[in-house]
């Protein structure tokens, strides 16, 4: 048995080397392959850094993109094999790595407990052979890479001729990653795109081999269970099978959040687990005749794993997520911003993290993308971004060009973050003539936008000094809530014990479990809605208030019918649970919207 949590992908760059220094203890963690300019750069870094050969690959270049994510993740990949091959030929009573690896597993592993033992054995030869028995049962962790399914812009070559559409952003990295030496996966998220899919199902590599096998494998992450089983049969008709569905948190998450409608992880994770079955088993006929269609023969249903992150914060969680839903693995992401030895962020912004508190975590509108998005309001990003306002010079400079999109006042699309949009846009509205507190609310709703392609990346560029001159030093960072209890920054070791249960980092700290810190990040966030659409009521707004609410009070019933099946729980803890739903309870009772009418009989106007 290996470890039961992975480190999911963290922005741009906070995960962007995390494999290099956590492969190596069997912890899987990912890369994301969204910014290649981002990928050479660090690639440079770590092959001067290791004395490798480097060539550097220009954006003008033939399939660019496409070739410098390989280059990468083949470095990466040819790093993490030295550092195991060292482990593997180094004296157990002499490396302190070796043995990290050993004490770094859950205490229920096997592997854990043969190496207790060898440890209390005599150096003999009997020894020495156990000890190389032991080696064998080392497992690297998996080096896997994320691509935002719907971030992929339509490219142009030096002569602005359109490329075809397999030079896009989103399939371009897939075909790095394809092509590169890892036999891993790619974690889809963001949404279905079927272009991206269509040329997924053209990848040989993503094919089972003659004993059904997969060199590279596709990990699917959902936030509810139709959404996952929606994607699963369009890729199973195209010969693409589903090895993991990663399931997260719709709010209690870092990064993007892909609010459902009022659907809550638990009573989602209940589905899946009396669903699993059935999804497997009506997804596979699909696949097979599929792959028969493209002459390949498979007759075993591949293997499945379900897995869950977001918000998990204690092992008793952790602990009951995996036995209770029978899940294969947790995802543990914004905890492990504190813990340099794992993750990738720089001084200023993790001693600011340390130090922060609840209402330093919020939810935005700051991402070009129109989805809710989670933000520090400590960064330096959005300190810029407000000293810029003052200036009179809202907006970004717009270089990467990775999030455009928008063609309200331009044939080509461009960026809602960008200088350009921003100054567009604030001189239409103050054509609109509009009283003071709509124009105030409409100006910061444009304003608040900020580029996420330069501060999700810097901060590694800051790490590692290897700025370039004149370039923004402003971090945009993405934490999820759950950051909020957790006083870093910490090591690998004090983290990891923590998840399981063998030392408490929130000790004495007062946190609501996760599934009522997502139930109440939903409460606000409906909350919200409603405020913000109190001007322009109208049925489907309506109808829509009324069905979130409907699934926010049936997600509050499973709850309490669950408290009593959560054995780790004492008496107090399950009383408090009771509390604190009832409380939800109340306070989505009072979220109604009130017509103009109500408003004036009750003299809010």
């Amino acid at each position: 048995m290996g470890h039961s949590f992975h480190i999911p992908v963290l922005g741009l760059a906070f995960s962007i080397d995390s494999p290099i220094k956590v492969a190596k203890f069997g912890i899987s963690s990912v890369i994301s392959i969204v910014d290649d300019e981002l990928i050479e750069r660090i690639r440079k870094y770590y092959s001067e850094l290791h004395d490798k050969p480097y060539t550097p690959i220009f954006k003008t270049e033939d399939d660019a993109r496409a070739r410098r994510i390989t280059s990468y993740l083949d470095l990466v990949q040819d790093l993490v094999d030295e550092q195991v091959d060292r482990l593997q030929s180094a004296e157990l009573d002499q490396d302190q790595e070796l043995n990290q690896y050993f004490e770094l597993l859950p205490d229920n592993s096997e592997t854990k407990t043969l190496y207790l033992a060898i440890k209390k054995e005599k150096y003999d030869e009997n020894r020495k052979d156990k000890t190389r028995c032991l080696k064998q049962k080392m497992v690297i962790g998996d080096i896997d890479v994320n691509i935002m399914s719907k971030v992929d812009k339509i490219n142009v070559d030096n002569k602005g001729n359109t490329l075809e559409e397999q030079y896009s952003d989103a399939s371009a990295a897939l075909r790095g990653f394809a092509n590169s030496k890892l036999s891993s996966s790619v974690i889809l998220s963001a949404g279905m795109n079927p272009r991206l899919y269509s040329y997924l199902a053209e990848l040989e590599q993503f094919r089972p081999d003659n004993v059904g096998k997969f060199l590279k494998k596709i990990t699917l992450k959902v936030s509810d269970y139709r959404s996952a089983f929606i994607q699963a049969k369009f890729l199973a008709k195209k010969g693409i099978w589903i090895s993991e569905f990663r399931i997260e948190s719709g709010l209690n998450c870092g990064g993007h959040a892909f609010a459902t409608d009022g659907f809550l992880l638990g009573p989602i994770l209940e589905e899946f687990k009396a669903q699993r079955n059935n999804l497997t088993q009506e997804l596979f006929p699909i696949y097979q005749h599929a792959l028969a269609e493209k002459g390949i023969q498979i007759d075993q249903i591949p293997e499945v794993k379900f897995t869950v992150q977001g918000g998990i914060g204690t092992a008793a969680e952790q602990s009951f997520l995996l036995d209770y839903y029978g899940l294969d693995r947790t995802g543990w992401g914004s905890p492990f911003l504190l813990v340099p030895e794992a993750t990738t962020v720089d001084t200023h912004t993790l001693n600011t993290l340390s130090t922060a508190e609840k209402d330093d975590f919020y939810i935005s509108g700051a991402s070009p993308l129109g989805v809710p998005f989670n933000n520090f309001r400590k960064s330096t990003a959005e300190q810029q971004r407000l000293q810029r306002i003052a200036d009179n010079r809202p907006g970004s400079p717009c270089t990467k060009k990775y999030l455009i999109s928008n063609t309200e006042f331009t044939d080509e699309p461009i960026c809602s973050a960008s200088r350009a949009y921003q100054h567009k846009k604030l001189k239409e509205l103050k054509l609109k003539n509009l009283d003071t507190e709509i124009y105030t609310k409409e100006y910061n709703k444009i304003t608040e936008k900020v580029c996420l392609c330069e501060g999700l990346a810097s901060s590694a560029y800051l790490k590692y000094n290897i700025t370039k001159p004149k370039e923004n030093k402003a971090v945009a960072i993405c934490p999820g809530p759950n950051t909020a209890y957790f006083k870093g920054p910490y090591s690998l070791f004090e983290m990891v014990d923590h998840i399981y249960g063998r030392r408490d980092l929130l000790a004495g700290v007062k946190r609501p479990s996760l599934f009522i810190n997502e139930l109440n990040l939903y409460v606000d966030y409906i909350r919200t809605y409603v405020e913000t659409n109190l001007n322009d009521v109208n049925d489907k707004k309506e109808k829509y208030l009324t069905k979130f609410k409907q699934q926010l009070h049936e997600g509050i019933d499973y709850y309490k019918n669950l408290k009593d099946k959560i054995s780790a729980l004492s008496n107090n803890v399950k009383q408090d649970l009771l509390t604190q739903l009832a409380e939800a309870e109340k306070q989505l009772k009072s979220i109604e919207f009130i017509s103009t009418k109500e408003l004036s009989e009750n003299n809010i106007y």
